[in-house]
């Protein structure tokens, strides 16, 4: 069993042989999952530990993992998939054996070989992407866009306190964190009215909580929303970028498209629903009451702190990294998790191993709390101060990290991987 350290007031919390796991955001209490490689290697599964990326696929292959159901080939492939499709049990086992591993010092000499530090690794996409929804679940920010685009009109639309809206995205397009993102190119409409083509002007972030499906469901049975849980593997953050003149021109009356198509980042380390159980909280109160699909029967809100950094590509040599421009909370997400799912799939659509679901935007009621640049400057008429420069939407060259923090026992802090790009200009 892991080995515990006591901490001021009688609470334990794990304590790990690996060089600075202790007390970073990435303790034994974490252990994210992602695909890694090194020089002249081939992309296999690892989990970070600390600064540290311990290899699963030489774990395997050396018995120390130990989970049959896993099988040797779940960690050596280029994707999660073949390990996230093994189900609950198998992850809780897998976990369970990794927890004991990094936290029994008579394990270090046979374990320790398999650690590669982090600075040598290259992260790769963690996931085979099946599908990929967005969801718009925060009502503070559904209600701001609403402010902007419907000025004359109820902010919210009659259906978004019923169900949780979304759209499907480009599953083809999700990169991993550090990917850079390309200007997008498309039509758009002119200040003088007129409809012109070309690199967009606005484009802007959107920082979301993404969860990664592990289990598929079957087709034409839809999932209740009690069971909705036991198919997800973990949460990642996501950034869905998006070109606010080419959505706004082209998304009546069929919704997105182009505007949004072009790129999504997410984290390369994928956080296991276990690890955020501690997390829970009840979330907004519904009103009206969701139909009975909808009804959740325990809190699925989870207090997750979140961040926005920018650093503009024309910010003083001085400044050491992203400035925050944004910070704000999970917590208060209207449509939760397994509402989400049970929405989803109760037409019959089926989840996939890999399906990407995101949250949509997520901002608070304060002024620095949203999500968006749209909503930070107001639609763009109040630019923000960014490390000296200011900011209404992204110039090339501009750099964006979301970051998430989550307190999941007292005395344990964890990290979210975070999802960062730098914009790159428009191709010719």
């Amino acid at each position: 069993m892991g080995v515990r350290r006591s901490l001021t007031g009688g609470a334990e919390v794990l304590s790990s042989w690996v060089e600075g796991a202790d007390g970073s955001g990435f303790p034994a209490e974490h252990l994210p999952l992602g695909v890694f490689s090194t020089s002249g290697t081939e992309p296999r599964v690892g989990v970070r530990i600390g600064g540290q990326v311990l290899d699963l696929a030489r774990l395997s292959a050396a018995g120390l993992v130990g989970i049959d159901a896993a099988g040797g080939e779940a960690f050596a492939g280029r994707t999660l998939n073949p390990f996230l499709a093994a189900g609950p049990e198998t992850w809780l086992a897998v976990r369970d054996r990794l927890t004991d591993l990094v936290c029994d010092p008579t394990a270090q000499a046979r374990v320790a070989p398999a650690l590669v530090p982090l600075a040598g690794a290259t992260l790769h996409l963690p996931i085979g992407v099946a599908d990929y929804v967005d969801f718009y679940s925060s009502m503070e920010h559904a209600t701001n866009l609403g402010r902007l685009f419907r000025p004359d009109a109820e902010p919210l639309l009659p259906n978004w306190r019923h169900l949780p809206v979304a759209y499907h995205g480009r599953a083809g397009t999700v990169v991993v964190s550090g990917t850079p993102v390309v200007r997008p190119a498309g039509q758009r409409r002119s200040s003088g009215g007129s409809i012109v083509f070309g690199p967009t002007t606005r484009l802007d972030i959107e920082l979301e909580l993404g969860f990664v499906v592990g289990v598929p469901s079957q087709q034409g049975r839809p999932v209740p929303i009690g069971e909705a849980a036991d198919h997800v593997f973990g949460g990642v953050l996501v950034n869905d970028w998006s070109a606010r003149d080419i959505q706004v021109w082209e998304a009546q009356p069929l919704g997105p498209f182009l505007g949004k198509s072009f790129a999504t980042t997410m984290s390369a380390w994928v956080t296991p629903l276990a690890a955020l159980s501690g997390c829970h909280v009840d979330g907004p109160v519904q009103d009206p009451e969701p139909l009975d699909y909808l009804r959740l029967a325990e809190p699925w809100g989870l207090d997750v702190d979140l961040e926005v950094g920018m650093l503009p590509s024309d910010a003083a040599t001085s400044v050491a990294g992203p400035a925050t421009i944004s910070r704000g909370s999970a917590a208060g997400l209207y449509w939760r998790l397994p509402q989400q799912i049970a929405h989803l799939t109760i037409n019959g659509a089926n989840l996939r191993t890999g399906d990407l679901l995101a949250s949509g935007t997520i901002s608070g009621p304060e002024r620095g709390s949203e999500g968006s640049l749209i909503e930070l400057t107001l639609g763009g008429t109040e630019p923000l101060d960014v490390a000296g420069v200011q900011r209404t939407f992204l110039e090339d060259g501009d750099e964006v990290v979301l970051r998430g923090r989550a307190r999941p026992a007292e005395g344990v802090t964890i990290e979210l991987g975070d999802a960062s790009g730098r914009i790159v200009p428009a191709s010719e």
